[in-house]
């Protein structure tokens, strides 16, 4: 529906959010029919649509117009702001979803994009998928959706893109190229969801009638860009665990992962065997306070867990206990960075009670281990994150924590974070939002997600914001799935049902499964409310489950040093100048918010 022409999308944007999808289907009708003479008569009134028992619009699936190997050299002049060449487009026969037309492509400069376009039928709908980490590799995945009945049957289109740059996760690309800096922050999607469309379009004879996008992490950040600068690419949006705080994500955060674990001779405190003894003491103390003792924390928030019960005492096993600099490290861990002056440099609480096992992302298994979080923060602060600055010798002690560091830091956050909480334009047009995060998510805090939300809610009006956004918190999840907790589920069809037939999501069914067995089921309720047991049958089924909405949430504290990166209008747009990224007005807007030394 994103792209008929602009007076029936504005039509459609005013009235689509109180209409069914039949009363839209006659507006469409009316907007597109020409006018009916004096003394005519109309046509008969469109049926209202069928919709399948998951909500979905019931859209009769068409063949293709074109062969596939015709897309070969399409001309797509004019689709977007760059040529765009058709390098190839052949049919595949093997491998799910086949059989289907793969296509590839560049947008100029260097935006390398892959389409699969079925052969046997298409429902009309569009998928986009998003990329993670610093990208450049271009693979269609569907995280989260193994489920969704549109994958799994290979009806939908959908695409991807490597985001203008191709392999070296490690940021290099960045030095002396600001074009695929812009194509990796923003531009490279939008224009990826321009030219797809357009080539469905040829292909099919018509556009999609729904387009959806779905990203975990940096496909995370993706999504929340998409509905903040490009409102009317997507119909749907999917945003798990989203680093839409990236900057903060891949300097402080995960700088602070490292450093916090380290004593004066740079070796490391608190080595990875000890996680499971950590981890136990967490279940321990806290696996109750949920009403069910499972192995999941159902919300860590309420787990009061002190590291210092860990403790030795004396003559007690070194085995059992922590000595009193890996308890101090643990709780540095848990609470997360801040300055000299007890500051905080990134949303309270970095790594939640429960998630212990999945410290080894940061926390080495021997001395002298290059864990993932030095990594993280070495490739991004020596390309990304001080604009036109490229020192491949940067180091994690070059990282002052302190206010003035902070502030210089995120200089370039305005083009390459998406953080802006008003998404006013997106609701307009009828888009709908779904977030979801893991609460034993390792990367990424699960409370960034809630800060992100809470500032959604503050300004846009709590009524506004649940009209068209939904959160998910999965307990026991790892980043982007994993984890202990049931960890398979499918969030796409909820936002698929939502933009067709209106229907808001409810629960989620997710689960866990060994060797392709479910061997546990829950059901996750929209934020606030939790699962809890209902004390009958098996806890390991989720019809035993019933939704319990707290009637006192957990304190919330978003208070921290970047409280005010989450506002309207500093996110900025930038261009290319032969090496150099032109970025207006991020300083200006710095200076006039308040001084660096905040």
């Amino acid at each position: 529906m994103r792209d008929l022409p602009g007076n029936v999308r504005d039509l459609l944007g005013r009235t689509k959010r109180c209409l069914t999808v039949a009363a839209l289907a006659l507006a469409l009708t009316l907007a597109l029919a020409p006018a009916v003479s004096a003394g005519g008569t109309a046509g008969a009134q469109p049926a209202e649509p069928a919709f399948t028992a998951a909500g979905l619009a019931n859209l009769p699936a068409l063949p293709p117009v074109l062969d596939c190997a015709g897309l070969t050299g399409l001309d797509l002049g004019g689709v977007t702001d760059a040529p765009v060449t058709i390098r190839s487009a052949a049919v595949v026969t093997t491998g799910a979803p086949a059989p289907y037309c793969d296509v590839r492509g560049t947008i100029a400069p260097a935006d390398i994009i892959v389409l699969r376009l079925p052969v046997n039928g298409w429902t009309q709908r569009y998928v986009q998928t998003g990329c993670g980490g610093l990208c450049g590799s271009a693979n269609i995945g569907y995280p989260q959706a193994a489920t969704c009945p549109p994958i799994a049957d290979g009806t939908v289109a959908s695409a991807t893109t490597d985001m203008g740059h191709q392999g070296q996760n490690d940021g290099s690309w960045a030095a002396g190229n600001p074009q695929a800096q812009i194509d990796f922050a923003y531009r490279g999607v939008h224009v990826t969801a321009e030219v797809a469309k357009a080539i469905i379009t040829r292909f099919y004879g018509r556009p999609p009638a729904y387009s959806y996008f779905n990203g975990c992490s940096d496909g995370g950040r993706e999504a929340l860009m998409e509905a903040q600068r490009f409102p009317g690419d997507f119909d749907g949006i999917a945003a798990g665990a989203p680093a839409n705080n990236m900057v903060v994500q891949n300097t402080f955060h995960h700088a602070w992962n490292v450093l916090a674990n380290r004593d004066r001779n740079g070796d490391s405190i608190l080595l990875a065997g000890r996680l499971p003894l950590i981890h136990d003491a967490v279940l321990a103390a806290c696996d109750g306070l949920d009403g069910l003792r499972d192995g999941v924390l159902g919300d860590p928030r309420r787990c009061g867990f002190d590291p210092g019960t860990l403790v030795c005492a004396a003559g007690q096993d070194p085995a059992t206990c922590l000595s009193p600099a890996e308890a101090a490290v643990v709780r540095r861990l848990h609470d997360g960075a801040v300055d000299g002056r007890g500051r905080r440099l990134e949303p309270a609480v970095a790594h939640e009670w429960g998630s212990e096992l999945d410290w080894t992302l940061f926390v080495p298994a021997a001395q002298g281990q290059r864990v993932g979080s030095e990594s993280f923060v070495l490739s991004f602060a020596r390309y990304l994150a001080y604009p036109n600055v490229v020192n491949p010798d940067w180091q994690l002690a070059d990282l002052k924590f302190t206010a003035e560091s902070f502030w210089n830091t995120m200089q370039s956050a305005s083009y390459l974070s998406a953080m802006d909480p008003d998404l006013g334009r997106f609701q307009r047009g009828g888009g709908k939002l779904l977030l979801w995060h893991g609460w034993n998510d390792q990367h990424i805090a699960p409370r960034s997600t809630l800060a992100y939300h809470d500032a959604l809610r503050r300004t846009m009006g709590a009524k506004a914001v649940d009209s068209f956004t939904r959160l998910y918190l999965f307990p026991g999840v790892a980043h982007c799935g994993g984890g202990e907790g049931p960890n398979t589920f499918d969030i796409l069809t909820p936002v698929m049902a939502w933009a067709e037939s209106g229907r808001p999501p409810g629960k989620i069914i997710a689960s866990n499964v060994t060797g392709g067995a479910v061997t546990r089921t829950r059901p996750v309720y929209p934020y606030p409310a939790v699962a809890r047991y209902d004390g009958t049958g098996s806890a390991d089924d989720a019809a035993n489950f019933v939704a319990a909405t707290p009637r006192q949430e957990p304190r919330a504290d978003y208070r921290w040093l970047g409280e005010r990166l989450y506002s309207h209008g500093y996110q900025t747009w930038c261009t290319a100048e032969g090496t150099e990224l032109r970025c207006r007005p991020s300083e200006t807007w710095l200076t006039r918010r308040g001084t660096t030394r905040d």
